[in-house]
């Protein structure tokens, strides 16, 4: 288990657990003596494709902002364990809450703006970041979800045709389902059964936003030409009607895919994350 390392970036595994989450942490050169920055990818993505090469990291450190990124079970160099309570978004959490701890996260405190940590998910990493700040209000600051949806896309995700599609090249007739195994395969570091695994246990884990909701302030980001995020506005609704502040940020001409790129975007955060 590492420690702190400042003036630049390890990685470490979190001991006891399987997978072993591949997590690296970002030390910037002046600090700004913010809390920490824990940034989740989506799905069939990574830290590297989702946050290094988009430039969120180093948006990030510019800003004095200590990141830590983590790939998710059977994504970029994260192991791709066999059973599939591994990739159980509660087990996610848990995992990233160890990982929390590890990087140093204390408890928020008031008058402290170095406690706690602020959480950026974008996609399936939105969804994580829902729950993790329903589920963890003692150390989540501030959230904010890129991509966001009122329901899991991949709940919808057809199992049966995409095994039967990699067996034998049967075609899927659903369009999401083949799509998304279509966008699992470009990447070569994918496992691609590992993240039917994953899909699986997301299935065996409905997710239902309206039954814990984060009640610290939220930041919603999506593409105008997003379809996917269509429902922004009613996760929106969820937040305040559970008292939490929840903007909303709408970037022109962006999609699902091209989102994560945008400037306003990173700077839209950083600034709602400077808080």
């Amino acid at each position: 288990m590492s420690g702190r390392h400042t003036g630049g970036q390890h990685s470490h595994t979190v001991e006891g657990t399987d997978p072993q989450l591949y997590v690296q942490v970002h030390d910037p050169a002046s600090d700004a003596g913010l809390r920490p920055v824990l940034l989740l990818h989506g799905f069939s993505s990574s830290s590297k494709l989702n946050w290094e090469d988009t430039g969120w990291v180093a948006a990030l450190l510019e800003a004095g902002r200590r990141v830590i990124t983590v790939d998710l079970p059977g994504h970029g160099r994260s192991g791709a364990p066999e059973d599939r309570d591994s990739y159980a978004p509660s087990r996610i959490r848990a995992d990233l809450l160890q990982i929390a701890f590890d990087a140093g996260v204390r408890p928020l405190q008031d008058g402290d703006p170095s406690s706690g940590l602020d959480v950026v998910g974008y996609s399936m990493g939105s969804r994580l970041a829902w729950e993790f700040g329903a589920t963890q209000p003692e150390i989540v600051h501030r959230l904010v979800l890129g991509g966001p949806n009122i329901a899991d896309p991949l709940a919808a995700f057809d199992l049966v045709a995409a095994q039967d599609y990699l067996a034998d090249g049967t075609p899927i007739a659903d369009e999401s389902t083949a799509g998304l195994l279509k966008m699992a395969q470009l990447l070569p570091s994918n496992n691609i059964f590992a993240l039917l695994s994953l899909i699986e246990a997301i299935k065996a884990e409905p997710y239902d936003p309206a039954e814990a909701v984060p009640h610290m302030p939220m930041l919603l980001v999506a593409g105008e030409k997003d379809d996917r995020a269509a429902t922004m506005p009613q996760l929106a609704e969820l937040g305040i009607k559970a008292g939490s502040m929840a903007e909303q940020l709408v970037l022109p001409g962006r999609n699902h895919t091209n989102a994560i790129t945008s400037r306003a975007f990173k700077q839209g955060a950083i600034n709602f994350l400077a808080v």
